[in-house]
């Protein structure tokens, strides 16, 4: 660029305007009080009379005249006539938010902020809903992401506020595509199906769908998330809803047609379906919740989980004739073992999750059933009651049947799975 007049400075500083020093005779050096560039950025006098360019010369903070002044009290005169460029580098932590109204980065979200107000988080994970390497503002209420934000289609689109932070939430209740565009990191939850049950009143309960969750203190177990959330760039997942397990129409002491729920996937994650409740004389299956055993099962052991997903399924109870089954596994604890012929096992419970702004349990495991005039086990929290099938979207095993004959035999379904996915706005 073109300009008229000396080079602009990168940088200045403050200069005295004045400086006088004290002739010896002798001395021909003097220190002055900052750098200056050249000879021709100060005036000097000696006993009031100005030199010559010639009669000194300037070098950093040395002035050194060709000939040593005279002696005299404040007899060398020095004015500073130019500005002087040079760098200035302040100390660690003086230029504070005061001076700069802005933040520059750190790993944490300022406190107190203001409005307009900017913050790089350099975090090596998401901080009050920005992702990590990401630039934001302060709206007045929240951090709002600058850079690496994305746009993003697919299921039921909803937002909701919490903690300072504007989430966008994609529920998916089937089958379908996430697609989105740009950089960021998405939080999620995939639940799969339920499990089924098996024939007649000697049924253990299904057991939950399998449940995966990166949001913190919503991980199977109900303890501190071990999932992190998962880093997208611009295309398109398919999402996997999986369908609750089936329920046997056999009026026998059968299996036939019971099922194990449905995976549900979302990019790496897959969330198995819960092992299916089986009937008199029959152990159950493992799952991501294992279904709870019919009465008389042929295994003594319990039908296991998968870690990190969900948990076992109880025993019924090993009588030779009629007896009482076992409840099926859920994501937050396992299915309890009958406790004798006349009295069922309990569902274990599922995890409550405020992903989409509403805390909702799922994946609980239903509840073992028993002949008439006993006690029937109830479904876990988010799972189903002996006689009724898992609800919808909840991945909550099914429940026993209700009879020993007719449609009251016949087993129940689990509720289907759900995937839900969030990120902040």
């Amino acid at each position: 660029m073109s300009y008229i007049g000396n080079t602009l400075p990168a940088n200045f500083q403050s200069l005295p305007a004045v400086q006088r020093f004290n002739g010896d005779g002798s001395d021909t050096t003097f220190t002055l009080a900052a750098q200056i560039a050249n000879d021709q950025s100060i005036l000097v006098s000696v006993d009031g009379v100005t030199q010559d360019s010639n009669a000194y010369a300037v070098s950093g903070t040395t002035l050194t005249f060709t000939a040593a002044p005279s002696s005299g009290t404040g007899n060398i005169f020095v004015n500073t006539i130019s500005p002087v460029g040079s760098t200035v580098v302040p100390p660690d932590g003086s230029v504070s938010k005061v001076k700069t109204d802005f933040y520059i980065s750190q790993a944490t979200a300022p406190s107190a902020p203001s409005e307009g107000d900017m913050w790089f988080n350099t975090s090596a994970s998401t901080v009050s809903g920005i992702v990590t390497k990401a630039m934001s503002s302060y709206s007045g209420t929240s951090w709002v992401q600058m850079s690496n934000k994305f746009s993003a289609t697919g299921g039921t689109e909803t937002t909701y506020a919490s903690g300072g932070v504007t989430y966008k939430v994609h529920t998916f209740t089937s089958s379908a595509t996430f697609t989105f565009s740009g950089l960021g990191t998405v939080e999620y939850l995939v639940v799969a199906g339920g499990g089924g049950t098996g024939a007649r009143w000697h049924s253990g309960g299904g057991g939950g769908g399998g449940y995966r969750s990166s949001v913190t203190g919503e991980s199977s177990g109900g303890g501190a998330s071990t999932e992190s959330a998962i880093s997208v760039t611009s295309g398109s997942y398919a999402v996997t809803v999986g369908a609750g397990g089936a329920g046997t129409t056999d009026t026998t002491n059968s299996n036939s047609g019971t099922t194990n729920g449905g995976n549900s996937v979302f990019s790496s994650i897959t969330a198995l379906g819960g092992g299916y409740g089986s009937t008199y004389g029959t152990s159950a299956p493992s799952g991501g919740s294992g279904g709870g055993s019919g009465s008389a099962n042929a295994s003594t052991a319990n039908a296991a989980g998968t870690s990190g997903q969900g948990h076992q399924g109880g025993r019924g109870t090993p009588n030779s004739g009629s007896g009482a089954g076992g409840g099926g596994g859920g994501a937050g604890a396992a299915g309890a073992d009958a406790s004798s012929a006349t009295v069922a096992g309990n569902g274990g419970n599922g995890v409550s999750s405020s992903i989409n702004g509403t805390a909702t349990y799922r994946a609980g495991g239903g509840g073992g059933t028993v002949p008439t005039g006993g006690t029937r086990g109830t479904g876990g929290l988010g799972g189903s009651n002996a006689g009724a099938s898992g609800s919808a979207n909840t991945g909550g095993g099914g429940g026993g049947p209700l009879d020993s004959s007719g449609s009251g035999a016949t087993g129940r379904s689990g509720g289907s799975g759900i995937v839900i996915i969030r990120y902040a706005v």
